[in-house]
């Protein structure tokens, strides 16, 4: 075999995979291991940082032996990783001082509250209301630097979801580890730090914008470690954070697999899916649907303050130039089909949804709304629980099927409404990416309930493509943006075709179900 190959490690919550890709983005081989995860106690939720590394080494050799590949062979390594799922370590032994405390870890749960009722944050919150209640009366009170920030401190709260949340329990916990940040030994960083740090032997340690904005300690609107944020948790502390560099571009490099293999990309799962979906101007669109659905929106050069409470980030930063985009998170998509088949029993596999929900013509009127642990964006009421409005004695089981389905088109509806009010922008197209994005039933409903054209790439697995993009465009194999999108590939197209009184019917009875789930 000969040519140029990207090579890339996509680790993800549940497990690790890596990838070759030829410069047609032709998958040469692809091998996945699962990651263990560690629940010490209800509502903890750990990885081992250790496990993760070496479950990546693993999956690189084998994909490299599957493909009878050297590592002379490959042009360039990618990583894209989870957001947020963080760890502390010794900068003299590269040992972790305790697990990766993940993005699903809820034990700083309390000590957020305590601080999301401090006078401080009552404070933001009255004044930010104020500011973002008036803001839709003027174009420029809505672009004003300050005023964006005003917008994003009238709900912005602290999560035990954020990076900080998991270095302060860290720190206040792990015997020695406050003594060892105060003396500047100890290094903090997400997966992605981490996995660069071991990869080149310590040598660097750095992590990317798109990381970063996904932490809850960085400023989207002043591009740096927001000293605002950082401040509830008391941090720094000591500890070295990375440095913050470009998505595609230099990471040092990697000697472990035989010959030194530069590693030209770093990014967060949803900015790689993004830019695996090819979308690349203001206003595209992409919906992953997985256990959770991530719709996000390039917003361009702009970072945009939400009145409806989605997430401003940092898409990616190249050549200087920095990309925003706006996001809504869908906790219950495939999860919601998980609940039918785990709790309720009414199917064996996943699978099954698409040809049930086809049995029937429509539900009946029911509806299903997915809010097991509340409701995320854009209502963010956790305090709503699921809900099935407008059964009765003929109600089957194909309709409830078609419903959770629905539920999860209806959701990603909700939050494209809110981007197009917060950023003024039409949506006329999104692409659908994600293991929930093969059923043909629900990428149509999708379709019909938006009343636009649904893509659905010929590689689902946007993350990973993103990041060998971002590679091979740093490593001079592609040109952004012609050559990607010259070999972007669509599998299919779907077209609305539910008329504009049905549409309407159907979304009206949605924002009725969701009421009733949010009493």
């Amino acid at each position: 075999m000969a040519g140029k190959y990207i090579l890339v490690n996509d680790v993800g919550t549940t497990g690790t995979r890596s990838i070759i890709y030829d410069e047609e983005t032709n998958v040469v081989a692809e091998s996945y291991t699962e990651l263990e995860q560690i629940f010490p106690k209800p509502g903890w939720t750990e990885q081992d940082p250790v496990a993760i590394f070496d479950r990546c080494v693993e999956v690189t050799h084998k994909s490299l032996d599957s493909a009878g590949l050297k590592a002379s062979d490959i042009a360039a390594m990618g990583i894209a990783t989870q957001r947020a799922t963080s760890m502390l370590w010794d900068a003299d032994t590269g040992e972790p001082v305790y697990n990766a405390i993940t993005w699903q870890d809820a034990r700083m749960s309390d000590e957020c509250e305590r601080v999301n009722k401090s006078g401080t944050f009552k404070m933001l919150h009255v004044v930010g209301g104020g500011y973002q209640r008036i803001a839709p009366l003027s174009k420029t009170l809505k672009k004003n630097p300050v005023g964006k920030m005003l917008i994003a401190a009238a709900h912005f709260t602290v999560t035990p979801a954020m990076s900080s949340a998991h270095a302060r329990w860290t720190l206040d916990n792990i015997e020695g580890a406050k003594e060892k940040a105060a003396a500047g030994k100890l290094l903090f960083g997400t997966v992605d730090a981490w996995l660069v740090w071991k990869y080149t032997g310590g040598r660097v340690h750095a992590t990317d914008f798109s990381n970063v904005s996904a932490t809850g300690m960085f400023d989207p609107f002043g591009m740096k470690w927001s000293s605002q944020l950082l401040k509830p948790f008391g941090l720094p502390g000591g500890l070295k954070f990375p440095e913050i560099r470009e998505t595609g571009g230099d990471f040092g490099e990697t000697d472990l697999f035989g010959a030194p293999i530069p590693i030209k990309s770093v990014v967060a799962d949803q900015q790689a899916a993004l830019f695996g979906e090819a979308c690349f101007e203001g206003g595209n669109v992409k919906c992953t649907n997985g256990t959770g659905t991530f719709v996000d929106m390039n917003t361009g050069d702009e970072a945009i303050a939400s009145i409806h409470k989605l997430t401003p980030l940092v898409a990616w930063k190249m050549d200087g130039k920095t990309t925003y985009m706006l996001e809504g998170i869908i906790s219950s998509a495939g999860a919601s089909v998980q609940f039918l088949r785990d709790n309720l029993k009414m199917i064996k596999e996943a699978a099954e949804c698409e040809e049930l929900a086809l049995c029937v013509d429509d539900t009946g009127g029911v509806y299903l709304v997915p809010a097991f642990s509340g409701l995320t964006a854009p209502y963010w009421d956790p305090y709503a629980r699921g809900t099935v409005t407008g059964l009765t004695r003929g109600t089957t089981r194909e309709q409830i099927v078609r419903a959770t389905l629905e539920s999860i088109a209806y959701q990603c509806k909700d939050v494209i409404v809110a981007m197009e009010m917060d950023t003024g922008i039409s949506v006329s197209s999104i692409k659908a990416d994600g293991g929930a994005s093969r059923n043909n039933f629900l990428m149509q409903f999708l379709a019909d309930i938006l009343d636009m054209k649904v893509d659905r790439p010929a590689m689902l697995e946007a993350t990973a493509l993103g990041a060998a993009y971002f590679a091979g465009i740093a490593a001079g194999i592609w040109k952004y943006p012609d050559d990607i999108l010259r070999i972007h590939r669509i599998e299919r197209e779907f077209e609305p075709s539910m008329t504009e009184a049905k549409r309407d019917e159907l979304y009206d009875g949605w924002k009725r179900a969701v009421e009733r789930a949010q009493l």
